[in-house]
């Protein structure tokens, strides 16, 4: 039988909660606990409080060592890290000044990593996901979302979501599955509108058998679906209780618009949106998502961060890994450079991977410390959390704890 264990003592422990899920925040703030401790119990947080306090409360304690700052464990709300092949030569060919048009004509863009994940097996695909996942865990990331999208057929958009439901219960990582099945339009089909009806009407009823998935997702631009495309497919995903999210203005607006009216749980790019989307996203329950590594990958605007949070709206930050956009796939470098380009406060920075990202993910059990949530933390080896992100993701975590028990290790 488990017992309470106290955990620390952390020179500092930020258990990010009691902050707003939307609008600007300072760092002065952030609740900060000298000399911290967390009380587990069956993975989960029964106290958070001076380690001191605590000790009565324990019946086994694990001290840390040294200096050490303590987070909640952080939350990649948007990757696709479940795919086949590379797109090094896309990389190269675009920084050498190829358009995206010409570099889908020569044979890359996403339809080549479309060919390679088809041409990949479920236990290829299932290898990969666990190899990357183990590269974010030991970033400190607890919880990954992550995409179908390179299948782009009933057929192989299953075997995607099963290899992402397989890799889930090889992986100490929470992963969460979101269908993308409405990435671009497929090459081989038939050309008509049709696509998308059979994804809505045979794929749909098969993730939900088989609990594969519980969110939607759809790139609206005008290169892939239009948002006039789109709203019948969403419909059907609302009518069958779905969540909904949507790759939005990345290259131009319009689905941020779409994401608003379906009450999608968030609206991910954003780098094109205008300040009569800024608006509309703000006034609504939809999280705006913004995803540096795309700009960095892609070299183009960031997220409108700054007027986002200002305005009112809440923002997540995630990384968008994957293999064509944003290869990089290190959250904490990324949201870091983030916050220098559209001064983002730290708080709001740790915010946006920690209990923002998980709240567009409706996994509201973590990305904080508090009693009841998951026992999903992180610890840098410094005696002050501005460190974190003034060496832009350079400083490493040196441990992370999942459900209460210590998964990595720094040697």
């Amino acid at each position: 039988m488990s017992k309470p264990i106290l955990i620390g003592p952390f020179t500092q422990l930020l258990p990010m909660s009691g902050l707003p899920l939307k609008g600007a925040l300072t760092d002065q703030q952030l609740p900060i606990i000298e000399n911290g401790g967390i009380l587990v119990f069956e993975g989960r947080i029964e106290q958070v409080g001076i380690f001191e306090d605590l000790k009565s409360d324990a019946v086994d304690i694990y001290y840390v060592e040294g200096e050490q700052v303590c987070l909640p464990g952080f939350v990649d709300a948007h990757t696709h890290i479940c795919f086949g092949g590379t797109r090094a030569r896309d990389y190269a060919m675009r920084n050498a000044g190829i358009s995206y048009l010409e570099i889908a004509k020569a044979g890359g863009g996403i339809w080549d990593t479309v060919t390679q994940t088809r041409k990949a097996s479920q236990e290829e695909l299932v290898e990969g996901i666990l190899q990357r996942s183990k590269k974010h865990l030991q970033n400190g990331i607890t919880t990954i979302e992550v995409k179908s999208g390179y299948g782009l057929s009933v057929e192989q958009e299953l075997k995607m979501l099963r290899a992402i439901k397989q890799a889930n219960e090889k992986t100490e990582v929470d992963l969460i599955a979101t269908c993308l099945a409405a990435h671009i339009k497929p090459k081989d089909w038939n050309g008509d509108n049709t696509y998308l009806e059979e994804m809505a009407s045979t794929l749909f009823p098969i993730i939900k058998s088989e609990n594969l998935a519980n969110r939607i997702d759809a790139f609206v631009e005008e290169s892939a679906f239009s948002t006039t495309e789109i709203a019948p497919y969403f419909q059907k995903a609302k009518e069958m209780s779905f969540d909904i999210t949507v790759h939005a203005d990345q290259f131009t607006p319009g689905g941020s618009k779409v994401a608003v009216q379906f009450d999608a749980v968030s609206a991910d790019h954003l780098e094109a949106s205008t300040e009569k989307e800024i608006q509309l996203l703000a006034k609504s329950n939809v999280i705006s998502m913004a995803l540096p590594g795309a700009s960095i990958g892609l070299g183009c605007d960031y997220t409108p961060a700054r007027k986002i949070l200002d305005a009112g709206g809440a923002l997540a930050i995630a990384s968008d890994h994957n293999p064509g956009s944003a290869p990089m796939g290190d959250l904490l470098i990324q949201a870091s450079i983030l916050g220098t380009f559209e001064k983002l406060s730290n708080a709001e920075v740790l915010s946006g991977i920690t209990f923002r990202a998980s709240a567009a993910l409706k996994q509201t059990d973590r990305g904080v410390l508090q009693t009841g949530a998951q026992a999903d933390f992180v610890t840098f080896p410094t005696k002050n959390y501005q460190e974190i992100t003034y060496h832009q993701g350079q400083l490493k975590p040196n441990a992370v704890w999942k459900n209460g028990r210590q998964v990595f290790k720094k040697d």
